[in-house]
């Protein structure tokens, strides 16, 4: 059985509907854990490529930078083995008419739209690690080979908004 300790990769979605996709992008889901007291954060367990892969979701109604450094740090302190936090979601406010952004794009950025419309720039990110970006490529190498997982999520996305998840 595995321990917190095994895995590596911790993922945060601020919305069910981005923790629904999350669980379906698994290749496998792993037994519950318990977490220890200490942590209110609400965890799926599983594995992508071989990789252990924590889930966990802000909580219901809350939102925004507060909010997800909180579950973070819960996130940090139960799981010490973790090399990669990921914050991932849909992209409130895309696409747009001047952001052609379109499913599968990735997105990342440290910067803010201030009022006149400009995007100001509020710090500097560097390029994701290496083993990450090994990560992007294959998985945009099985998308034009036909063997992506992302076409299981267009049947249950109408679902989920029917049943007001999102």
């Amino acid at each position: 059985m595995l321990s917190h300790d095994d895995y590596t990769i911790g993922w945060i979605s601020a919305l069910p509907l981005e923790l629904a996709a999350a669980k379906v992008v698994l290749d496998k889901v792993h037994p519950k854990l318990s977490p220890p007291g200490h942590d209110r954060n609400s965890y799926t367990f599983g594995e992508i490529r071989g990789h252990n892969v924590v889930l966990t979701c802000l909580p219901y109604g809350v939102y925004g930078t507060n909010a997800a450094g909180a579950v973070a740090e819960q996130m940090l302190s139960t799981f010490s083995s973790i090399r990669f936090g990921l914050m991932v979601g849909i992209g409130g406010g895309v696409p747009s008419p001047s952001a052609d952004i379109r499913l599968g794009d990735v997105v990342y950025d440290y910067g803010k739209t201030i009022l006149s419309g400009k995007v100001e720039r509020t710090g500097v990110l560097n390029k994701p690690p290496p083993i990450l970006l090994k990560a992007l490529s294959d998985l945009v190498s099985d998308h034009w080979v036909g063997r992506a997982r992302f076409h299981v999520l267009v049947p249950v996305l109408p679902q989920l908004i029917t049943e007001g998840i999102y």
